[in-house]
């Protein structure tokens, strides 16, 4: 239980992550952002998340955070042609550095 807790902990936070970077003008049309929110859609929406508030194990603070970080990532809009913007020369982020790759690294360690 504790493992799915850090885990919806975890999409409340990209969640809202991908929601500023969304309104970034570089952020927002890269391939990496787009990506990442499929990614953010698809973890929550995965069998051991949907089933969790039908067990009844979690408390009702961490099924609201599971609800409002679904309900954000559903508003985010993704630009249907993004392209790589460090690729493009758009983004000028130091190597390896991406705001919305990063935090997703947190998610390999939970």
């Amino acid at each position: 239980m504790e493992q799915m807790i850090n885990r919806i902990r975890f999409f409340h936070f990209i969640s809202g992550v991908l929601a500023n970077r969304g309104a970034d003008p570089f952020c927002a049309q890269c391939k990496a952002f787009a990506n990442t929110v499929k990614w953010t859609r698809e973890g929550m929406s995965g069998e051991d998340i949907r089933s969790a508030p039908e067990k009844g194990e979690l408390p009702d603070e961490i099924l609201e955070l599971l609800s409002e970080a679904q309900r954000i990532s559903s508003a985010i809009k993704v630009s249907e042609d993004s392209v790589g913007q460090k690729k493009a020369g758009n983004c000028a982020m130091p190597p390896g550095v991406c705001f919305v790759k990063i935090p997703k690294s947190i998610m390999e360690k939970i």
